[in-house]
């Protein structure tokens, strides 16, 4: 295995447009190519990216920190690459979106083909929904202030005795945030 990349910062612009299903992001990601400069970052325009990109809208998400220990993907960096402000990244994903600005807690299918894997010792962030299925943290933000959860919510955090993993590679991942900005997947 290589090295972990848990903490590992990236950032990610999400170009939208219109489908019949309703709003689809193609997602760009920075990793594994750069750590998402806050120099270049922090100049990035969301409206000129989509105009560039005849996209309806841009969106910048991030910057965000890995909190698995690796990630499985087949093509590597062999993906499409794109440059956004001088950022160099690769097409990682689509996202059916739930709305334009999705509400927090609100699921969106995630097509990443990837499978999430977490060490044996390393600890993971669990939300449990009302249903009570478990989803387990894979990024967080540090930019939001922390919120409280819905009625019905709960939050955990355990160290794995086992490895974990989140196998998405035949199947599309369901992805939410909270409300502080971090995303879950759903453990199936």
């Amino acid at each position: 295995m290589s090295d972990s990349i848990y903490g590992k910062r990236y950032g990610e612009v999400l170009l939208v447009r219109m489908t019949e299903q309703g709003p689809e992001a193609t997602v760009y990601n920075t990793f594994p190519l750069n750590d998402c400069p806050e120099e270049l970052w922090s100049k990035l325009d969301a409206t000129a990216i989509a105009a560039e990109n005849q996209a309806v809208a841009a969106l910048l998400n991030g910057p965000r920190h890995w909190l698995m220990s690796h990630i499985e993907k087949d093509g590597g960096t062999e993906q499409e690459r794109r440059t956004f402000g001088g950022l160099e990244m690769l097409r990682q994903a689509t996202v059916l979106l739930s709305s334009m600005n999705p509400a927090p807690y609100t699921v969106n299918e995630v097509d990443r083909k990837a499978v999430f894997v977490y060490d044996a010792g390393q600890p993971v962030y669990e939300l449990h929904d009302p249903e009570g299925r478990t989803w387990v943290m894979q990024t967080y933000r540090t930019t939001v202030e922390p919120g409280e959860l819905p009625q019905g919510w709960t939050y955990h955090t355990r160290t794995l005795e086992h490895e974990l993993r989140i196998d998405t590679s035949t199947v599309k991942a369901q992805v939410l945030q909270d409300d502080q900005a971090n995303s879950y997947s759903l453990l199936a």
